[in-house]
This record gives C-alpha cells, sequence and structure tokens, in this order.
C-alpha cells in the first residue's frame, strides 16, 4: 500500500467554485494531509488557543461537513485510479492516527 499516489478531491461548500484537490505521493501522506487540513481549521477558529487538540470524532465531523470528499488511489496492478468514498477516507484517517499513537 506504500507509495501509491493519491488524490483527495474535496468541495468544502455547496459552491462549485470551492472545488480543489490535494496530491501525495502515499495513502499515509495524504491522510496527513486530510489532518493537517483540520488542524489549520482548528487554528483558524481558535487562534487564541495554543494546543489544540481533538479526537477522531471531531475529525469525522469535519469531514462530514465538507459538501464533498474522496479519493482516488493508484492501483499499480491495473495502472489506473481506484476511487474511495468519504467512508473510506475516513476509515483511513482513523487507522493513520491510530497508527501515529503507537
Amino acid at each position: 500500500m506504500a507509495n501509491r499516489h493519491t488524490i483527495i478531491l474535496m468541495q468544502t461548500s455547496p459552491s462549485r467554485a470551492t472545488r480543489t484537490f490535494m496530491d501525495y505521493g502515499s495513502i499515509s501522506q495524504a491522510m496527513d494531509g486530510i489532518c493537517g487540513l483540520y488542524e489549520r481549521k482548528l487554528k483558524e477558529l481558535n487562534p487564541a488557543i495554543r494546543d489544540i487538540t481533538y479526537d477522531v470524532a471531531d475529525l469525522y465531523n469535519f469531514i462530514d461537513g465538507l459538501a464533498d470528499m474522496s479519493a482516488l488511489v493508484y492501483d499499480h496492478s491495473i495502472q489506473a485510479y481506484l476511487p474511495y468514498d468519504r467512508q473510506w477516507i475516513k476509515q483511513r484517517t482513523f487507522q493513520h492516527l491510530k497508527k501515529l499513537a503507537h
């Protein structure tokens, strides 16, 4: 699963103008990127708080609050990108955070 190019597609609000993408060299880096996106949003909303903490439920609420989020992950065996939905992203971010905690 390592080194599988991953593109995160997202739309932050109902406006189509908020569509964007982020691309990463691996699924793990993509999950880091999503967590970083959420952490930057928290800092933006709470500029006076130095050490911000959150749990997985907070991260899930952030992901669910976006108008849309999905992932395209490159599969070397078929030489194509496979699509994954928001639920898959939430499962992978949880696994990623669990791995970082150990």
